[in-house]
């Protein structure tokens, strides 16, 4: 599909300033043109059997593995992350799409018994139609890949709007999707805003399923204009996820789960670990090897090899988490370290923030309520299990949650109670595996989820089927 917008936009390296490349800016008019196109596709890629859509993935997860070295080298570079990281982002694109590639061999639904003799009951899966995709540009292939992979293997069709951020990335994803055998239309990519591309999306009557990760604001409003076509819409908002290190804790293994959770790609993940809920016990040794750990850690361009952490997306978003530093300190928290813009040598020339961490944190402070989506996190002291459990659930969101504690009792406690729609035992609140749900409760979505079998459900539909080979009228829910 061309893009008939005039207008265009760079996409630029968070590091240095780096063009990445030049793209079209699309307009509303692109928007229908790419929905009518994958309307019109849809026609037949419904009909296509799932096994043989299967083996167009089963290609496309060959693909990507070739061209892993590329993108995670073009991942470094777009959007900031360090290279084993972007590596990773790759590889669960990867996952997934061998993964959903089965599906088209299985995509189950059920029989039961009828009441009524000579009667064949059966449910069935079916597509919905042409599905909106709204990706951000943390994860630019992993997102992409939880959303589109699932859609495919179920015969819809897609409309795919990338982040601004990272265009060059999103369309590198849907070039390898063509060579992979995707028939024309299949899926088809606008670039730009979401008030005026997201928007037109949203609204459109022809597309049935809008999935959309970004913030919770964002969520509310897709939602609401949404409502006016009855769309199916997915939503996976924020996270002010927290980890627990219980008194009995092993320390190092805490501190190792706490620095990879709340500063690997840089803070800006939806499951980041932004608060850390210790036993009063602990909290000032932990206080001490945490700030010690971080202190280590390098900043630099993603393609370094001794990179650490790397630069945050933009302007705005180094602006935004600085303002928190000051909220943090306005409010009473103690500094322990970072806190500033770094900009000595050539991290001037990106976006880099000093590793953050707040000591004395209240729970209703808003550096401990409010996602910042940055290299911050905030130490919270407790006196027993029941007093984090209560702290780490005091939030509008529920994504992700973790406990570090050796007493299997205080872990199923917790894997019971913490209001999330993840735990981790013994592990930091990142790190999701693509065979299971991946997803949130309370202000974090609306009850959908991506990845597993449960991403199945975000686009299809149910068919009940009934068959009757009695040869005569039978009624059901009819008394005789």
């Amino acid at each position: 599909m061309a893009i008939t917008g005039t207008e265009t936009f760079e996409s630029t390296s968070p590091a240095d300033g780096e063009t990445i490349g030049v793209f079209p800016r699309s307009t509303g008019e692109d928007v229908d043109r790419a929905v009518a196109a994958a309307k019109e596709a849809y026609a037949h890629w419904r009909l296509v059997p799932a096994p043989k859509r299967g083996e167009i993935l089963y290609r496309f997860a060959r693909i990507l593995e070739g061209e892993k070295d590329a993108l995670t080298e073009l991942m470094t570079h777009e959007m900031g992350k360090v290279r084993a990281e972007a590596g990773g982002d790759v590889q669960e694109a990867i996952d997934i799409t061998y993964y959903m590639a089965g599906e088209g061999r299985r995509l189950f639904g059920q029989t039961t018994p009828s009441e009524l003799p000579d009667k064949w009951n059966m449910s069935i899966r079916q597509p919905v139609g042409v599905v909106g995709a709204i990706t951000p540009w943390n994860f630019p292939i992993a997102i992409p890949s939880w959303k589109l992979i699932p859609a495919l293997i179920c015969g819809n069709t897609v409309v795919l709007k990338p982040a601004t951020d990272t265009p060059a990335l999103a369309e590198r994803f849907v070039e390898l999707l063509d060579e992979a055998g995707l028939p024309d239309g299949v899926v088809n990519i606008v670039y730009g805003g979401g008030s005026s591309v997201g928007d037109r999306m949203v609204r459109h009557p022809d597309i049935r399923v809008i999935t959309l990760t970004g913030s919770r604001e964002t969520g509310v409003k897709v939602l609401e204009a949404g409502a006016e076509t009855l769309k199916h819409v997915h939503l996976e908002l924020g996270g002010k996820n927290a980890i627990i290190v219980m008194d009995d804790a092993d320390l190092d293994l805490a501190v190792n789960g706490i620095v990879w959770s709340a500063f690997g790609t840089s803070g800006q993940r939806c499951t980041a670990a932004s608060r850390v809920i210790a036993h009063e016990k602990v909290y000032d040794a932990l206080q001490k090897k945490l700030v010690a750990a971080v202190e280590k850690l390098r900043l630099g361009p993603g393609w370094e090899g001794d990179t650490d952490i790397g630069p945050v997306i933009n302007k705005a978003a180094l602006d935004k988490i600085h303002s928190y530093s000051k909220i943090g300190s306005d409010e009473g928290a103690r500094l322990l370290t970072g806190g500033e813009v770094a900009t000595e040598g050539d991290l001037a020339r990106g976006f880099f923030y000093r590793p953050t961490i707040f000591a004395d944190v209240d729970p209703q402070m808003r550096v401990a309520q409010e996602e910042i989506f940055g290299p911050v996190t905030a130490l919270i002291k407790v006196r027993d299990a029941d007093e984090a459990i209560r702290v780490s659930n005091g939030i509008k969101y529920g994504l992700s949650s973790s406990i570090f504690t050796r007493d299997v009792n205080t872990a199923f406690r917790a894997m019971r109670d913490l209001e999330a729609g993840i735990t981790y035992v013994n592990a930091g609140t990142t790190g999701a595996e693509v065979h299971l749900p991946f997803g949130g409760t309370k202000d974090t979505g609306n009850g959908h989820r991506e990845a597993g079998q449960a991403a199945l459900d975000v686009f299809t539909e149910w068919k009940s089927i009934y068959v009757d080979y009695s040869g005569k009228l039978q009624r059901a829910q009819i008394d005789d």
